[in-house]
C-alpha cells in the first residue's frame, strides 16, 4: 500500500502524456519524424460575368465542410467588389456585390484542402428536407415505388440502393418510368431520388463533388445523393448505388442552390484549376489546428517566439539527459562527479562534437589537475583557490584555442563554449577524491562521468529525438513517471552483480 501514490501518480502522468500525444498525432495530424512531407491540394475557381453599368450582385457557392477533407486555408480575390461570405443550414457561398460594374469582371476563390480519416458531411438536416409534396399521379406512384423498395430491403442504405437499382433499370416498370420520362441523367436521376426518398420520410439531397485532377478545366461537378441515417450522412453514387465517396472527389457543395447566381450581369462562366503539391507536416499540423480552432496549438512551444523556441529546443534535451543519468548510476552503477554534471558536459559536446570534446575535456581537466596540486602548496582557502582554478582553466582553454586556430583546426575553437565553471567544479571534485580516496577513485569517477556525458551526448544529438521532445513536450511527463518509479528501486545495481560474482560462486 506504501507504493499505491507513487504507481497512481506514475499512471496520471502516463495516461496525460499519451492522451496529449496521440490527440496530436491523430487528430491533428502531428508528424512523428522530422523533414516529413505531406500532400494538399489547392483548387481554384475563376469565375467571370460581364458588366453592363449597373449594379451587380454574383454568388458562387463555395467549400464549407467536405467530408474526408479540412479546409486549412481559403483566399477570395476580386477588384472593387464588396464580399459577404453567407452561411446557412451548413452550406456557404461567397457574395460579391458593387452599385456600378461594366465589362468583364473576373473573381477568384483558392482554397487549400488536405485529406482526412473520418468523414465528416456537416450538420443534421432541416426538418423541412424530410418530406416532399408530390402532384399526381406522382404522389400515387411514388407510393408504389416506396412500398415495393421498402418490401425489398431492411434499413436506410439497403433501401437507397435498391431505389437506384430501380432508376437505372433499362427497363423500369410503370411508377418509376414516371419520373425517368423527365430525363435520365445522373443529376436528373439524383433529383428523382431526392423526392422519392422524401416520399419514404428519408431525408435527402443532392450534393455536388469536384474530381481532384492535375490541370485547369471548365467547371464540371459530378452529382452525389446524400442520405441521412439517424446520426450521419451517407453518400451514394447515382449511377451504381454504390455506397461511399472516392478518396479523390471533394464535395463542393450540396442542396438545390446552383454553383453561380447572377443579378445585373451576363455570361457567367467558371474556370476550375487544381494542383497538388507538398508542404512540411509540421506546418500542415498547425494549419489544420488553426482550421478546426484547436486550442492545443495556443500550449505549444510553436506559438512562442523563435528565439525562444532556440533556447527551448536545448532546454527540453536536459531531462532526456537527466533520464539517461538515472539508469547509469541506479540500474547500471556508474560512478560520476555529481549529479548533473555528465548532462552539462553533454550539452558542450553538441558544440565540440563528441571525440573531439572527449580529448578537450580529457586535456583541460588533466591540465586543471596539475594546476590545482601546485595551488596546494600555497595553502589558499577554498573560495580563493577555486577561483585560481577558474582562472587558471580559462587561459588553458585560450591556448588550446590559439594553438587550434595555428594548426588550423577548427574544432579547438569552440572549446570556450564549455562551461568552464563545470569544468572548474570537475576539478576540484577530482582533486578532493584524489586525495581522499585515492588516483584509483578520481579516475573511476572521472571516467564514469565521461561515460554518462558521452551516452547523453549521442542520445541528446540524434534529430528524431529532439524533434519529438519539441513538438511533443509531452513526453517528459512519461520521463517522470519512470523517474517516479525508479525512485523506489533499491535493488542491486549490474555493476555489483559483477563486483560481488566472486562471493555468488564461493557460496554455491
Amino acid at each position: 500500500m506504501k507504493k499505491l501514490p507513487l504507481y497512481l501518480t506514475a499512471g496520471v502522468l502516463v495516461a496525460l502524456g499519451l492522451s496529449l500525444i496521440l490527440y496530436k498525432v491523430l487528430a491533428l495530424g502531428f508528424p512523428l519524424q522530422p523533414e516529413r512531407e505531406s500532400r494538399v491540394w489547392t483548387v481554384q475557381a475563376r469565375f467571370t460575368i460581364d458588366g453592363h453599368t449597373r449594379p451587380v450582385k454574383a454568388n458562387l457557392q463555395i467549400l464549407s465542410s467536405p467530408p474526408g477533407f479540412t479546409v486549412l486555408d481559403e483566399n477570395f480575390v476580386s477588384r472593387g467588389f464588396g464580399l459577404t461570405i453567407v452561411e446557412e443550414e451548413g452550406s456557404r457561398e461567397a457574395q460579391w456585390a458593387i452599385r456600378r460594374a461594366a465589362g468583364r469582371q473576373t473573381f477568384y476563390y483558392r482554397a487549400v484542402v488536405t485529406p482526412e480519416l473520418t468523414a465528416g458531411g456537416g450538420p443534421p438536416p432541416a426538418a423541412g428536407l424530410a418530406r416532399e409534396r408530390l402532384e399526381e399521379p406522382f404522389a400515387t406512384a411514388a407510393e408504389a415505388v416506396v412500398a415495393q423498395v421498402r418490401a425489398q430491403s431492411a434499413d436506410v442504405p439497403t433501401f437507397t440502393t435498391e431505389l437506384l437499382r430501380h432508376l437505372n433499370d433499362p427497363e423500369p416498370d410503370d411508377n418509376t418510368a414516371l419520373f425517368l420520362a423527365a430525363g435520365r441523367s445522373a443529376g436528373q436521376r439524383v433529383e428523382i431520388a431526392v423526392s422519392l426518398l422524401a416520399a419514404g420520410d428519408i431525408p435527402a439531397r443532392a450534393a455536388y463533388g469536384l474530381v481532384l485532377e492535375e490541370g485547369e478545366r471548365h467547371a464540371q461537378f459530378l452529382p452525389v445523393l446524400e442520405v441521412w441515417d439517424d446520426d450521419s450522412w451517407l453518400w451514394f453514387n447515382p449511377a451504381t448505388g454504390e455506397e461511399g465517396l472516392p478518396r479523390n472527389l471533394l464535395i463542393w457543395w450540396d442542396g438545390d442552390n446552383p454553383l453561380i447566381e447572377v443579378v445585373g450581369g451576363s455570361n457567367p462562366e467558371v474556370q476550375i484549376s487544381t494542383w497538388r503539391h507538398s508542404v512540411d507536416a509540421l506546418e500542415l499540423a498547425e494549419r489544420r489546428a488553426e482550421a478546426e480552432h484547436s486550442r492545443i496549438l495556443d500550449l505549444s512551444l510553436l506559438r512562442l517566439p523563435i528565439q525562444i523556441q532556440a533556447v527551448y529546443q536545448i532546454l527540453l534535451l536536459v531531462p532526456i539527459g537527466a533520464f539517461i543519468m538515472v539508469l547509469l548510476r541506479n540500474v547500471i552503477g556508474v560512478k560520476t562527479f555529481g549529479t548533473f554534471m555528465p548532462i552539462l558536459v553533454a550539452l558542450a559536446f553538441r558544440e565540440t562534437r563528441l571525440l573531439a570534446g572527449l580529448v578537450l575535456f580529457i586535456l583541460v581537466v588533466a591540465m586543471g589537475m596539475v594546476f590545482r596540486f601546485l595551488l596546494d602548496r600555497l595553502r589558499l582557502l577554498l573560495v580563493p583557490r577555486l577561483a585560481a582554478v577558474l582562472v587558471l582553466v580559462v587561459l588553458s582553454l585560450l591556448g588550446v584555442s590559439i594553438l587550434s586556430h595555428q594548426l588550423d583546426l577548427e574544432v579547438g575553437l569552440s572549446v570556450a563554449l564549455f562551461p568552464i565553471v563545470i569544468l572548474t567544479m570537475v576539478i576540484e571534485r577530482m582533486s578532493i577524491v584524489w586525495e581522499e580516496v585515492g588516483p584509483a577513485e578520481a579516475v573511476k569517477q572521472g571516467i564514469g562521468t565521461l561515460v554518462v556525458a558521452a551516452l547523453a551526448d549521442l542520445v541528446m544529438s540524434l534529430d528524431s529525438v529532439e524533434f519529438l521532445v519539441f513538438v511533443f513536450p509531452e513526453i517528459l511527463l512519461l520521463l517522470l513517471a519512470v523517474i517516479l518509479l525508479l525512485g523506489r528501486y533499491s535493488g542491486y545495481r549490474l555493476l555489483e552483480l559483477v563486483r560481488f560474482r566472486a562471493l555468488g560462486g564461493d557460496d554455491a
